[in-house]
């Protein structure tokens, strides 16, 4: 049907997926969009309000408008692909569909997805539906999102919401400082690419969350009646050094594969046909039903882009998780892909941490994306420069004057942090030397109309206080660019801290 059908449904509910909201159920519950498995028909079975259906159903609309559900997506990502699935609904299908996506706080209430602060942005414009059938279509849309706003025209019944796409996780909370995580997991955007067979089990359940369910939520291939063995591959989160390898063959026991293997491959681009594998789990003897730990047992520890599962010579397998630490390159690498994927929005509220401009904010998120930090800090300067005295102003009054902690205009949690480090110098001043900065810092605002800005990092007190001095004889219009040459300064560092180098 459509590739996209291979990625990972953003909005199931093993992952997460709910929906919030729907204008109107009266026929049959919104929760039923999102459950497991195909739509069912019970042909004799109805309920006090009409037909049982296995799905999402409005009433007959009499007013003008159109009937929607809100969706949360278990796993905040970029959109490739919806699936409106509208079996068993005949008669009383949609006309057509529409799709808005926005992104919003995990916990965001219907009152506030609502709202008028919630931007929406069509993802999927309004097109026709086909009853009892399900209604593929692709989505291009390169921002990442949290919620969907499904739209029917003018009302009726779908019966599955499926929303493939790839998972961009908040990686400014994952695999900081060499921090271990599930680099295989669903949900820091782990794939399973392709395996040999998965007549019994799909290949996918082998990255989800939690443990197998039942046989059903794991791998399975069909028994192997010739030679050689089954196998799955996997595309890593990002490039990462392995700590320590888990097999799970939770509920398979008379059907579990005898032996594994683990290989792996740092390789760029999709065609692996010239990686060059290593073995990272020699064959191992596994056991039925059994969750299998490997530490010392590890060969090759990476680092590591992908990973093969091999299985001797068939079986299940409902879990491969596969710990270990993002490399230096690969973690910036994933948070500027996060930034690039942001909303405007996002991406400026993200960018005013580093510097209280927002013509730069919004020059900076016009230029995206970014290869490379070289990028980033290329753009920074180049943005700031093309800007003038009142933006460099506002610039200023987002940080507190030296040896104090409130800014003129209010600062995020994380830009308050990152100007208190900023200044660590001044933690340890003597209160003589404390004193003159504070009387130093009113002679120089009655002066230039403007707090005292410098890049402080790694200076003491002392030298704070000698550089503020000495740039009281300044010119104002000669202070003033000095003092967006030491802001250029600041921006810089912090962009670094912001990406996490």
């Amino acid at each position: 049907m459509s590739d996209f059908l291979d990625l990972v449904d953003l909005c199931a509910e093993r992952i997460g997926g709910a929906v919030l909201h729907a204008n109107d159920d009266f026929f049959a519950p919104k929760e039923n969009l999102l459950k497991p498995g195909a739509a069912v028909f019970r042909e004799h079975e109805y309920t006090d309000r009409g037909k049982w259906m296995d799905g999402w159903e409005s009433r007959r609309r009499r007013t003008p408008g159109n009937d929607f559900a809100l969706v949360r997506l278990g796993l905040p990502g970029i959109l490739r692909g919806v699936v409106v699935d509208t079996a068993f609904f005949r008669g009383n299908y949609p006309d057509h569909v529409s799709i808005d996506a926005c992104s919003a706080r995990a916990a965001a209430s219907p009152e506030e997805l609502l709202g008028p602060a919630t931007r929406w942005v069509e993802v999927l414009p309004k097109s026709a539906l086909k009853g009892d059938s399900r209604n593929p279509f692709p989505i291009a849309a390169p921002h990442r999102f949290t919620h969907l706003r499904l739209n029917i025209y003018p009302d009726g019944g779908v019966a599955r919401l499926r929303v493939h796409g790839q998972v961009v996780p908040d990686w400014r909370r994952l695999g900081r400082g060499g921090a271990e995580i599930d680099v295989a997991a669903v949900e820091h955007g782990g794939e399973v690419l392709s395996c040999s067979d998965m007549f019994f089990g799909v290949r996918g359940n082998l990255i989800m969350p939690g443990r197998a369910a039942n046989m059903g939520d794991g791998w399975e291939t069909k028994r192997r009646r010739g030679p050689g063995y089954d196998w799955a591959l996997l595309q890593l989160a990002a490039e990462a050094t392995l700590s320590r390898v888990e097999v799970d063959t939770n509920h398979f026991k008379g059907n579990y594969p005898d032996t594994c293997t683990l290989e792996g491959c740092n390789h760029e681009g999709a065609d692996l046909a010239a990686a060059t594998w290593r073995e990272i789990l020699p064959r191992t003897k596994l056991q039925a039903h059994t969750r299998h730990h490997f530490d010392d047992e590890l060969l090759d520890r990476g680092p590591f882009t992908h990973v093969r599962l091999n299985i001797y010579p068939d079986g299940g397998v409902s879990r491969l998780r596969v710990f270990g630490a993002l490399t230096r390159g690969a973690g910036l690498a994933r948070r500027l892909h996060r930034l690039n994927t942001l909303l405007r929005a996002e991406a400026e509220a993200e960018l005013l941490t580093c510097c209280g401009a927002r013509a730069w904010a919004g020059g900076m998120a016009e230029l995206r994306p970014f290869r490379s930090l070289a990028d980033v800090l290329t753009a920074a300067d180049a943005v700031w420069r093309g800007l003038g005295p009142n933006d460099w102003l506002e610039a200023f009054r987002a940080h507190p004057r030296i040896g104090e902690g409130r800014a003129e205009k209010p600062q995020d949690e994380r830009a308050r942090r990152w100007s208190e480090k900023e200044q660590g110098g001044v933690a340890g001043a003597d209160a003589e030397t404390m004193a003159a900065l504070a009387a130093e810092n009113h002679a120089y605002y009655e002066r230039f109309a403007h707090i005292f800005i410098v890049c402080a990092t790694g200076k003491s007190a002392g030298e704070m206080l000698a550089l503020l001095r000495a740039r009281l004889g300044n010119d104002p219009a000669h202070e003033l660019h000095v003092a967006a040459e030491e802001q250029r300064k600041i921006t810089r560092i912090r962009l670094e801290k912001l990406l996490d180098t």
